[in-house]
């Protein structure tokens, strides 16, 4: 009788030393009811489902397993909504038309703190453009008025590329720095090495570098930017090798 007892008592013992996610949400945006939402993650270099919900009466509901805290995003069919770690804790998600929120565990709170900061610094950029039309109307001179813009443009830029470059340095060894990488490289069309991403290799730990998307990202880049250079134009931009898409690293906008 003993015997078999032993399998339960080890199917036990392994469940007991997996984490497990659980993740609350809910949205006042009448059009998700009745959806179904995915989770989905990477899993070589593709987008996979790992959990999927429906919505009902706004409320929405994913739970399983973890066998390591990863990046994830949630998507409404093949649309992505926003980014999200899977760690052990209760994640809060709000969804509604000004804003999406996840929280709860200190991983998301790290992110979704950056991506507010990140935001804020966007609505700044973007804001330029209404400034600019005021100062025309006040009978400022063209040049002027594109010389301070310039000048603030210039200066909001730096602010971004140091939030990233930080955060990023900060979150080397764990999922957040590959994840926010993943970010600020899908505005790409195609993998390229700027200086924010020369900087961010040049202070990677090992274990970023390893990471799977920076890894191949890095490298599609450098063989890209060889092809230009060899060529010595831009003719090449339909050739050139491409990393796959990564819509979970769209930073939700206000």
């Amino acid at each position: 009788m003993r015997k078999f007892l032993v399998l339960p008592v080890i199917i036990a013992l392994f469940a007991s030393c997996a984490s497990s996610y659980n993740v609350e949400g809910s949205s006042s945006i009448s059009a998700l009811d009745g959806s179904k939402l995915y989770l989905k993650a990477i899993k070589n270099n593709e987008f996979k489902n790992i959990d999927s919900c429906d919505v009902v009466h706004g409320e929405f509901h994913f739970t399983g397993l973890l066998d390591t805290v990863r990046m994830a995003s949630l998507y409404m069919d093949d649309e992505s909504i926003m980014p999200i770690v899977l760690e052990k804790g209760e994640i809060k998600v709000s969804i509604d038309n000004v804003r999406q929120m996840v929280g709860g565990t200190p991983m998301n709170d790290s992110l979704y703190q950056f991506i507010d900061k990140h935001n804020q610094l966007t609505s700044r950029m973007n804001e330029l453009s209404h400034k600019q039309s005021q100062m025309l109307l006040e009978g400022i001179e063209e040049e002027v008025i594109n010389r301070q813009l310039s000048i603030e443009a210039a200066r909001i830029a730096q602010e971004e590329d140091q939030l990233v470059m930080k955060f990023i340095e900060a979150n080397f060894d764990n999922v957040l720095g590959p994840g926010v990488f993943m970010m600020i490289t899908s505005q790409y069309r195609y993998p390229i090495l700027t200086p924010q991403i020369e900087d961010i290799m040049s202070k990677a730990t090992k274990k970023f570098k390893e990471d799977p998307y920076v890894k191949d990202y890095y490298q599609t880049a450098q063989e890209n930017e060889k092809r230009m250079n060899g060529l010595g134009d831009q003719s090449i931009l339909e050739n050139v090798d491409t990393v796959p898409s990564a819509p979970l690293t769209n930073i939700p906008q206000k």
